[in-house]
């Protein structure tokens, strides 16, 4: 798994190209990387209907819950299933609509500015030790090509769209994760 810098593609993913995307603003400068989870339906993994929500596949009939949200129109740069596996929608060079209506430091409209990485979860239901792992890779890439993200400018959703979202949740181990990624590691 290796960026390619000149593209904002991982090599060694599987690639799911979502049009839920378009350009950056131009001159925008990519400073903050934003932690989510998702699991569709909620609680059920492997199911391969992110990469549909991601795609505007989801099928209504198909469960309940998804006939409230096959409307919307949504993507991530990056998804880290259960295993580790990672799913790529859009480049990191381009704005993926993951973060909504959103604020970091007093800058509204993060998407313009953010890498969005969906973990596949719950708020409840801890992570795997693959998907910090593969996280944790994943992040020190994204750092070394835009070193204005350092560990402050490294958030869950539920921070920048406070009362509106609620992941990565309480399951998401903060402590773990930024301890990895001050150690020492080749990415």
């Amino acid at each position: 798994m290796q960026l390619d810098r000149a593209t904002g593609w991982f090599t060694g993913v599987t690639h799911c190209p979502s049009p839920n995307c378009n350009a950056r603003p131009e001159g925008e400068a990519i400073s903050l990387l934003v932690i989510h989870n998702i699991s569709l339906p909620p609680g059920c993994f492997g199911t391969g209907k992110v990469q549909a929500l991601f795609q505007n596949r989801l099928d209504p009939a198909e469960h309940p819950y998804f006939a409230g949200i096959c409307h919307l129109r949504v993507s991530a740069h990056l998804f880290v299933d259960r295993e580790g596996a990672v799913t790529q929608f859009v480049s990191l060079l381009d704005r993926a609509w993951h973060a909504g209506v959103s604020c970091f430091q007093g800058r509204e409209g993060c998407n313009d500015f953010s890498i969005g990485i969906e973990l596949e979860g719950t708020d409840q239901l801890a992570y795997t030790d693959a998907q910090y792992r593969v996280l944790e890779r994943l992040t020190r890439q994204i750092c070394q090509q835009w070193p204005a993200i350092d560990v402050g400018r490294i958030q869950g959703h539920s921070d920048i769209a406070p009362g509106r979202k609620t992941d990565p949740g309480p399951a998401f181990d903060w402590r773990r994760y930024r301890a990895a990624l001050s150690s020492e590691g080749d990415s």
